[in-house]
């Protein structure tokens, strides 16, 4: 297992901007209100020679009780568990507070090492809150800026210590260096990037319960109250063999409501998550299912090419669920009509039900996502599709269809040669579509359709046969008579 190094401290002392400086990536959002993470944030980290993971945790509030704060918390206590070490982070223009020695007493008695660090200790400001950090009884505090980049060096000699006792206690894994080859001449499959696969919706569909079901695990914060998850937070799990990266998104609303900067960038992060994702599931809750934000939600999904799963949550609350059912199938198929075939499943992320199912249907959903269909069988496909159905003769010339071939995958995207392909109705390219939805099996994936036309390759086509300018002019004028 690799060393984990978990930040911790009060709310707005930094914490983020650290995170986000180990890993090298803005992957947490930062913002001056106070409070912004709420969920654990887990990143590789690069510190010199290191590396590392780092986890980016809540900021701890004097809450105990089943408040959002006492429950971002508990997480954030679980996350000290977890770790091999802490950094804990104070302000160091702020001093210590109330706060900070509360967490210096949690962080004494819960973790194996903690490593004080003053953060924003940037200028002669900063210098009476480090000499202060001494009375928290956890050795000589690191004067560290986040923002600027400095005091790094100096936490790299304290991890580099920490990092090589735990690497004796638990050495790794060699790496795989030598593959057996079976009879066949085969060898055997490695170990594939995991499935990217994002849950989206709008505010309070049960998106975090989702994830933490699927899980096994309280991994993700979630609540009553609408609009908890911030961040796109990525976690990994296994799905019988499968590997699979889950992200967890924040809720996305209409665009005319979202006014605050901090949502803003929340839904910014969502759209990136969806951008990056390769399965988008949308959960729709039950009760107010295909509102206008759940159409354009799928709708993006959809345009920006990724394998779609519609998941109907919170299906333990409904009463006729065959009635329901059908209504919900028929509403998917007027309103979603670019999406026909997609699956649509019910699941109750409170109780468990349906989980089975919706694995199953992300697991296909990414299959057809990578289908690819052979050149001969898309010829055969084509010309019975034009046997059945010719092209329209715009001005008394049949459009000819030549041959067609698949050009990439993850989503299918596919060229037919045609002479005059902008002369092509849109409605011939959506009978096209469909009839590679039904005959090669692939429901619901986008498919990119392309008509190019086939360039004629003899170079003397429409070439004057007159003699040429600068050939006249050296042979001078015909003779007179």
């Amino acid at each position: 297992m690799p060393f984990t190094l978990a930040i911790v401290g009060r709310p707005n002392v930094g914490k983020s901007t650290l995170f986000n400086r180990l890993v090298g990536k803005r992957l947490a959002l930062v913002d001056d209100q106070p409070g912004v993470t709420r969920d654990l944030r887990e990143g590789q980290a690069r510190l010199g020679d290191l590396r590392f993971t780092v986890l980016d945790t809540a900021g701890l509030e004097d809450a105990t009780d089943d408040s959002l704060q006492g429950r971002m918390r508990r997480l954030t206590e679980r996350a000290v568990q977890m770790a091999d070490a802490c950094l804990f982070l104070i302000d160091a223009r702020a001093g210590v507070t109330p706060v900070d020695e509360t967490v210096a007493d949690i962080l004494r008695r819960a973790s194996k090492h903690v490593i004080l660090a003053a953060n924003k200790g940037e200028g002669r400001a900063a210098d009476s809150g480090v000499i202060e950090a001494w009375t928290l009884g956890l050795g000589e505090p690191l004067r560290l800026s986040a923002e600027h980049g400095e005091g790094f060096g100096e936490l790299a000699a304290m991890l580099a210590d920490l990092i090589d006792a735990h690497e004796e206690a638990s050495p790794e894994e060699e790496p795989v260096t030598d593959v057996d080859v079976d009879e066949a001449g085969e060898a055997p499959d490695l170990p594939s990037r995991p499935m990217q696969v994002a849950v989206v919706g709008r505010p309070n569909a049960g998106k975090s319960t989702l994830i933490n079901r699927l899980l096994g695990e309280e991994r993700l914060l979630t609540g009553p109250e609408a609009g908890i998850t911030r961040d796109a937070i990525s976690v990994l799990l296994d799905w019988d063999g499968v590997s699979v990266r889950m992200f967890d998104t924040a809720g996305m609303r209409k665009k005319a409501r979202v006014q605050e900067k901090l949502e803003k960038l929340s839904v910014a992060d969502a759209l990136r998550a969806v951008k990056f994702a390769e399965v988008v599931v949308v959960l729709l809750d039950a009760a107010i299912p295909f509102e206008q934000q759940d159409l354009r939600i799928a709708d993006l999904a959809e345009r920006e090419g990724r394998a779609v799963v519609v998941a109907v949550n919170k299906w333990d609350l409904e009463d006729d669920r065959q009635a329901k059912l059908r209504e919900l199938k028929e509403e998917f198929e007027r309103l979603l009509p670019q999406l026909r075939g997609a699956p649509l499943v019910t699941v109750s992320a409170l109780t468990g039900r349906g989980m089975d199912r919706l694995q199953a249907a992300v697991i296909r959903a990414h299959e057809i996502w990578n289908r690819r269909v052979t050149t001969a069988q898309l010829n055969r496909w084509l010309a019975d599709m034009v046997a059945a159905h010719p092209p329209p003769a715009p001005g008394g010339r049949r459009i000819k269809l030549r041959y067609a071939t698949q050009v990439k995958t993850r989503p299918p995207g596919f060229i037919v040669m045609a002479s005059h392909p902008e002369k092509l109705p849109e409605s011939y390219a959506r009978y096209l579509v469909n009839g590679l939805r039904d005959d090669f099996d692939m429901p619901g994936t986008p498919i990119r359709l392309t008509f190019r036309s086939q360039a004629d390759r003899n170079p003397y086509k429409n070439r004057r046969k007159s003699t040429p300018s600068r050939l006249r002019k050296h042979l001078g004028k015909p003779p007179a008579g």
